[in-house]
Parts: structure tokens; sequence; C-alpha cells
């Protein structure tokens, strides 16, 4: 999508981004061609822009794309343990029953603010296990980069490991609270549901475009190959993929809803 799907400039399609920007987006988790996987494994856009630019699929990123994958780590984990309690999915007393870490940070709150309600109580909270997380990713990879020794960026490639991460304890300590969401969050009965409906919105829209790709906007007709092609298949699915929530739901209803 960041490479192909705008059409805003008249020497390039997509985004106008440097080397260093795709490879973190496309290897922030790690290198994608390792462990007995092969480039033939990868999906197919990103073979495809692998072939005329070479993002160097065997090598570990950047140290700025790593600390942006475990950015997203903190942010994930803290924000939704914020969207479960302001949902009801779970209470603050169950969450700090199942996860230690929670528990040991919750008693600082209470001690240093004694008296106050569970909302803020809750927020700050929050806002202390981020900072656990980040001085841990800190700490541990401080340690690693000292014991690495990298000189230059082509020295992080080659680390053979990343060299920003988490500590044991802490990777410990995140798979507890997981475990927790995915059986209180993620799993939850109000969630299942929603999902369900997410799913058959989805399902609903690709068959119909799929079918009838007459009725896809006409930017998005160019491209197709007429009804069920595989490059049409490729023009509904990245139609669908840039959808916002409200918008996918409102499509729906305009394709399906007959009294509209």
């Amino acid at each position: 999508m960041l490479t192909k799907l705008e059409r805003k400039y008249p020497l390039f399609d997509g985004l106008n981004l440097t080397w260093e920007t795709l490879e973190g987006v496309v290897k922030h988790n790690g290198p994608l061609v390792r462990y007995g996987q092969t480039l033939e494994d990868l999906p197919i856009a990103i073979q495809e822009y692998n072939a005329t630019h070479d993002l160097d699929l065997d090598s570990w990123p950047s140290l700025e794309a790593q600390v942006a994958a475990h950015a997203d780590d903190i942010a994930y984990n803290n924000h939704d343990i914020d969207d479960g309690l302001r949902a009801g999915l779970f209470s603050l007393t169950e969450l700090r029953e199942e996860v230690p870490m929670v528990e040991r940070v919750l008693l600082t709150v209470e001690r240093d603010h004694p008296g106050v309600d569970e909302f803020r109580t809750s927020a700050e909270t929050i806002r202390r296990l981020i900072g656990v997380w980040i001085d841990d990713l800190m700490w541990e990879s401080n340690n690693r980069i000292e014991a690495a020794k990298p000189q230059t960026v082509e020295d992080v490639r080659a680390a053979g490991k990343p060299l920003i991460g988490f500590s044991d304890v802490m990777n410990e300590h995140q798979a507890v609270l997981r475990r927790f969401l995915m059986a209180r969050m993620y799993r939850h009965w109000r969630v299942n549901r929603s999902r369900s409906h997410a799913k058959r919105i989805i399902r609903q829209l690709f068959e119909l475009f799929i079918a009838e790709p007459e009725l896809l906007p006409p930017g998005w007709q160019q491209g197709a190959d007429g009804p069920r092609g595989q490059r049409t298949a490729r023009r509904v699915c990245d139609y669908i993929a840039g959808m916002t929530d409200d918008f996918a739901i409102d499509e729906h209803k305009r394709l399906f809803r007959l009294d509209r």
C-alpha cells in the first residue's frame, strides 16, 4: 500500500519513502527470510517490491525500527488495559489479582494517592506501567548494545539478534498480561460478537465486489481483470483494506439495505 496505492505524483506511485523507512516497516519484527523460510514464502506484494528494491530481508532492521516495534508493544498492551477497563470487560480488581506486575504498580499508586477514585487510580496505574516497560526496555537494550558494540548500522543488521528488547523478566510479565487479555478481552463474548459481525461485513463486501467489479469506485476499477479475476481480487482487497470501520459499515448498508 505504501508504494503502490496512492497515485498522486507523476514520477512514482505510493509515498516517496526512504529505503530505511521501508526496511523498518517490513522488518520491524526481525528478518523475514530466516529459519528455513524463503523469499517465495512471503506475501506477493513484498516479493514484487523486493525484486526492484532489495530490502535485505535476511538481516535485522535498524535500531530505530527495533525501538518502534517495541514502542508498539508498550502502547498496545497498555491501551488494551485501558480499553478493557473502560468497556467493563474486566475490573481493576480482576486485573490486579491475575497480573502480578499490575498488582505491584497498583500498590504504589494506592500508597502515594490514598482515597483516589477508581478512574484516576486506573489511569495512574497505566501511566506508571508504561514507565516500567520503558525503563526495562532502556536497561536491557543498553546492556545488549554494550555487549555487541556496534559501530555502524550494518553492524546492527548483521548482529544475528535484536539489540533492542525487553528483559526475560519483563517478557514473562508480558506473557502473563497477554494471557489475561486473551481470556478476558480478546475472546470476551461481546468482542466475539463484534468480530463476527465485522467478518460478515468484510466477506459480503468482498464477494459482491469480486463478482461485480463495476460497483467499485472508478479509480479502483482500473487494473481489474473482470469478475473473479486475480487482479480484480487484488484491487478489491486493497479497497477494503483501506476502509475505516465506519466507512465499511456505511458501504455495507449502501449496498445491502434495500431501503437506502
